[in-house]
This record gives structure tokens, C-alpha cells and sequence, in this order.
């Protein structure tokens, strides 16, 4: 990483302006309140940076330390956090108002399968000109698709008109 880069996220060494620093080291010891000077001093005799940690504190507080392996584990700690995460998806099924039902046992086996792969499935049953006057029918299908897949899904909702769509999301259960 450049120079250039880490002077955007950290003020450190000689990019350093106040005066006097409230100072510590890496490893817990406290060098109490002394010039910025002095403190450049100190860090350069141990090999080490001057880094501002607080610079809105009155003095502002300084501690020496080694950046580059902070920065280090910094980076290696978000990768961690990123790899615990856990990614959901969500899966789609679109039925209608009048579909038929081998054509609901189908959509069903394929949520189910999503289900048991962990990801969360939304229902949609779309409804097309005369059906909007009538949105129960909807909810009456999704109800029917309900009762199959109830037994290895949580529902997040009751069924809900939103726009031209009643939708339907479900969820895995836990083990």
C-alpha cells in the first residue's frame, strides 16, 4: 500500500501537527504527556510509527506501534468477519389464479428442494386484469402451497397483496 493511501484513513509520523501528545506504546506502557517531537524520538529508536489515534482529544492521543502489521490484522480480522457471514437467497416461484394443480406439485417440489438447500422462497401468484377485483383467489392458491410445504418451512407472513402480486415468503426451519 502506498504512502499516499494510508494518509486518507490514519495520521501518522510527521503528518502529525500538535504539539504535545498524550503517548503510549504498542505493548501497554504510558509515556504520559510529552512533546511530538520527543515522541517521533521514541518511535524511531524502537523501529516503530507514530500513529494518532485520537486527534479530537485534548491533548490528542498518540500511540506507537508498528502500522503495517496493525493494517495487517485489520484486514485479516473483516476477512474473517466476512467469511462467517452468512449469504441469504431468496428463490422465486410465480403462480397464477388459475393454475392448475400438477402444476402446483411441481412449483411445490422445486420450493421444497430450495428449502431443504437452505435458501428462502417467495410465492407470487400475479394478478391479471379481472383477478385484481378478487385478490383472495390468490391467497386462497397460496394457501393451498402453504399446506404442502409447511411441514420443512416457517411462514415469515400471511399471504399479502402488494401491487398486482399476493406474495408469500417462507423459510426453512431450523434443525
Amino acid at each position: 500500500m502506498s504512502r499516499d493511501n494510508r494518509k486518507s484513513d490514519v495520521i501518522m509520523n510527521e503528518d502529525i501537527t500538535a504539539k504535545e501528545l498524550r503517548c503510549t506504546s504498542d505493548d501497554g506502557e504510558n509515556y504520559g504527556i510529552i512533546p511530538t517531537s520527543q515522541a517521533l524520538t521514541l518511535a524511531d529508536e524502537a523501529g516503530l510509527d507514530l500513529v494518532l489515534i485520537a486527534p479530537d482529544a485534548n491533548p490528542p492521543v498518540a500511540k506507537i506501534m508498528d502500522y503495517s502489521k496493525f493494517k495487517y490484522q485489520q484486514e485479516k480480522r473483516k476477512k474473517e468477519a466476512k467469511k462467517n457471514q452468512k449469504v441469504i437467497v431468496v428463490k422465486e416461484i410465480k403462480l397464477s389464479v388459475k393454475i392448475a394443480e400438477n402444476d402446483v406439485a411441481y412449483k411445490v417440489k422445486h420450493a421444497r428442494e430450495f428449502l431443504e438447500e437452505g435458501n428462502h422462497v417467495r410465492f407470487r401468484v400475479f394478478l391479471k386484469g379481472r383477478e385484481m377485483a378478487t385478490p383472495e383467489a390468490g391467497v386462497e392458491v397460496l394457501n393451498k402451497v402453504w399446506e404442502k410445504v409447511e411441514d420443512i418451512a416457517n411462514k415469515d407472513k400471511d399471504p399479502k397483496l402488494e401491487g398486482r402480486y399476493v406474495n408469500l415468503l417462507v423459510t426453512p426451519k431450523k434443525d
